[in-house]
């Protein structure tokens, strides 16, 4: 087993990775340029040395050159993206303040900022490809220990076996004085170890000696004495420690951790469209509903009429639903149906449902009836990626009967969503149904990000609007 020389060397490879960039980037701009029969000249040279400085400067807030060997590639992409598309916004900002933006071709300026963000991202997806069969095959691992024979360090290594391209090998389990192990289920787990279980004096014999990498401190946290205990104890050797409390298996929703003065908070349940990230989602909903409402004011027009025809009543139906954090909302829908529901009952649409028009069955199978919705998006009510906003009626249903269920509300409610993509949409006729419905919301709210959020407007473009549930 080879350790630790990608470790003992990683602000050199980070260096080496800052200059790969620089020399991509500018790469980029000399094929493109090639390609459109343009001269490099004095301009062009000094945008792609300032998309150089800049790419390294955002990338260091954004800690893009660390060590990425447990995080999921979707979040190194996603971190990635935004920094170039930052950059690239910098640029044009540049050209235009300097109103030198006519000196540049515009086809070469978006082929460029294109090509680029493709190849940043390629090229390290093949990097990861390539140390995780390095680590697969005992080559740039790191060795780890489990304090503490519990259900949750028994899992863990569980966990570790399953992923041997994190290239984190147990060493073993190590008992604590005063903690109840799990014996019985130590044999299902020997496997897992290349060393037998041992003691704390042990762990800490190996943490200090350089055996120990990584330590993971899996006791319940009613142990908080014992934590802090071990936690000092290993402060005293240069291994990287981490606690596994028994609450992992809690629903959490963004969990992190968060200082109020000299005091730590744990955040269980928690929104992660905040800060700038809450910024970026707000601007990526403005753009598409603007272009949306623009490309679509036309079929809309037309939509508005068949409603107007069909049947008597106003075009635009108002229901009022739980928004952002349960604050009730009106969500706009082309009417669809001769009857309006909005009050303490509501009965959802069934098949062949008489209340519905004819005209509204078929936009309501089409999805078409959702479009207005583009004006709450603008309205800052809704968002385009988000659960499935609720009539009111339904909520104070389901919220008994599901776990979670208002959980859904720590984000802006969408036009469409993670569980409509899926597969579930339409009625939720049983309970079974809206359960799945609310785990897809709660999982998209777990994995929240940009790339995310087109990735599931991508796959609502592939899949269609219409759906055999929607009537």
């Amino acid at each position: 087993m080879q350790q630790g020389w990608i470790r003992s060397h990683q602000s050199d490879l980070a260096a080496v990775y800052r200059l790969i960039d620089g020399v991509l980037i500018l790469a980029v701009l000399g094929i493109c340029l090639a390609v459109a029969g343009e001269p490099i000249s004095g301009n062009w040279a000094a945008a792609g040395l300032l998309a150089v400085m800049a790419f390294v400067v955002m990338a260091e807030p954004a800690e893009l050159y660390r060590s990425w060997r447990i995080d999921s590639f979707r979040a190194m992409l996603t971190t990635t993206a935004l920094a170039w598309v930052s950059v690239c916004v910098l640029l044009l900002l540049v050209g235009y303040f300097s109103r030198l933006g006519h000196e540049y071709s515009r086809l070469v300026v978006g082929s460029w900022f294109l090509a680029t963000l493709v190849l940043l991202g390629s090229w390290r997806f093949a990097m990861r490809r390539v140390l995780q069969y390095l680590r697969v095959h005992d080559r740039n691992t790191r060795s780890a220990a489990i304090l503490g024979i519990t259900p949750t360090g028994l899992q863990l290594a569980r966990d570790l076996e399953q992923h041997p391209e994190l290239g984190l090998r147990l060493q073993g389990f190590y008992r604590i004085p005063g903690i109840a192990s799990v014996e019985t289920s130590l044999a299902g787990a020997a496997s897992l170890m290349t060393g037998p279980a041992g003691d704390l004096e042990d762990a800490l014999a190996a943490a200090r000696s350089g055996e120990l990498d990584l330590v993971y401190i899996a006791l319940p946290i009613s142990e908080a004495k014992r934590i802090d205990e071990l936690l000092a104890a290993f402060g005293d050797t240069t291994a990287t420690v981490h606690l596994l409390p028994d609450i992992f298996g809690a629903n959490l929703l963004q969990s992190r951790w968060h200082r109020i003065g000299s005091s730590a908070v744990l955040s269980i349940y928690d929104t992660p469209i905040q800060g700038i990230n809450g910024w970026l989602k707000r601007l990526e909903d403005v753009i598409i509903a603007s272009l949306a409402l623009v490309m679509l004011s036309p079929l809309m027009l037309l939509i508005a009429i068949g409603v107007k025809l069909s049947s008597k009543g106003p075009i635009i139906f108002r229901q009022r639903r739980y928004g952002f954090c349960g604050n009730t909302i009106e969500v706009w829908k082309f009417r669809s149906m001769t009857t309006q529901e909005n009050g303490a009952e509501v009965v959802q649409a069934t098949r062949n449902d008489p209340r519905v028009t004819r005209f509204g069955a078929f936009l309501r199978r089409t999805s078409l009836d959702e479009l207005p919705q583009f004006i709450n998006v603008l309205r800052g009510e809704m968002s385009i990626v988000g659960p499935r906003p609720h009539a009111v009626a339904h909520n104070e249903q389901y919220r008994s009967l599901v776990s979670g269920y208002m959980l859904r509300h720590k984000v802006k409610p969408g036009i469409t969503g993670w569980a409509q993509v899926n597969g579930w949409r339409g009625e939720t006729d049983t309970l079974e149904k809206m359960s799945k419905r609310v785990e897809y919301d709660l999982d998209y709210i777990r994995r929240w990000s940009l790339f995310f959020d087109c990735y599931i407007v991508l796959m609502t473009v592939f899949k269609g609007f219409t759906s055999k549930n929607a009537y």
